[in-house]
């Protein structure tokens, strides 16, 4: 006769099997659900004649849900979606442990970097949260810069919103040269729109008050501020900014 000890495994076994099929199956559909809204995003587009071709380009997700599904991080490529957000710190790749005591730097727009792994471990008065990390080199160095974290076997990871996994300049190929030509030198000039500014100078903040008809964006840029005037969409007016204090 089975005991009640053996019971209470045999339950709890099947129950956290039920568990891992409802957070896979919830993936699946959450996978699912995103794929649809980008097609329909893109039906959308072409039926209403959008002017602006970026509104037809869909990068590509990952949508990673865990450690393992992380890795594919490592696959191939990526570039930075939003400049001088994001931290990064000098990494011990042989004890595996990522310095949180000394900033390295902010990642650049659209900088381009190879992930050679995806760890997870506890940060500073993080309490029981291990943090996701993503570990790339840079000048021959090693660092790693956080892209989510896990908490009792629950995962949460931005890393879609942190990176692009295909190459802008493939993906935004209908940029004249001379757009790649300021993004490549850190530049905003006359007549681009923000997204092209952001690749070039990283992300701004509108002030108040903007609309879609005029709206004035201030840019960190990395400790040389810029303030950028659009109208219609389109930069007009740039200049620069007062550096905080």
């Amino acid at each position: 006769m089975m005991s009640e000890e053996a019971k209470q495994r045999i339950q709890i076994a099947l129950a956290l099997a039920v568990a891992v099929a409802g957070l896979r199956a919830g993936y699946i559909l959450y996978r699912r659900h995103e794929d649809n809204l980008a097609a329909q995003k893109q039906e959308k587009a072409k039926s209403g004649g959008y002017a602006n071709a970026d509104y037809y380009v869909t990068p590509k997700k990952l949508y990673p849900y865990d450690l393992k599904s992380a890795m594919q991080l490592t696959q191939q490529p990526a570039w930075a979606k939003e400049g001088y957000r994001y931290t990064y710190y000098p990494y011990d790749a042989a004890r595996k442990r990522t310095d949180f005591a000394h900033e390295a730097g902010l990642l650049l727009p659209i900088e381009r970097l190879e992930i050679k792994d995806v760890v997870t471990e506890i940060g500073p008065g993080a309490g029981n949260r291990r943090q996701m990390m993503a570990v790339f080199q840079k000048d021959g160095k090693s660092y790693a810069v956080p892209i989510g974290f896990e908490t009792e076997g629950r995962y949460k990871i931005y890393s879609d919103e942190m990176f692009y996994v295909e190459d802008p300049h493939e993906l935004y190929k209908q940029w004249p040269a001379a757009v790649w030509q300021a993004v490549a030198q850190h530049e905003v000039k006359p007549g681009m729109n923000e997204l092209q500014a952001d690749f070039a100078v990283g992300t701004g903040v509108p002030d108040a008050g903007a609309s879609s008809d005029e709206k004035t964006v201030r840019y960190p840029n990395g400790g040389k501020p810029l303030i950028v005037v659009y109208r219609g969409g389109k930069a007009e007016a740039i200049k620069p900014g007062t550096p905080e204090a």
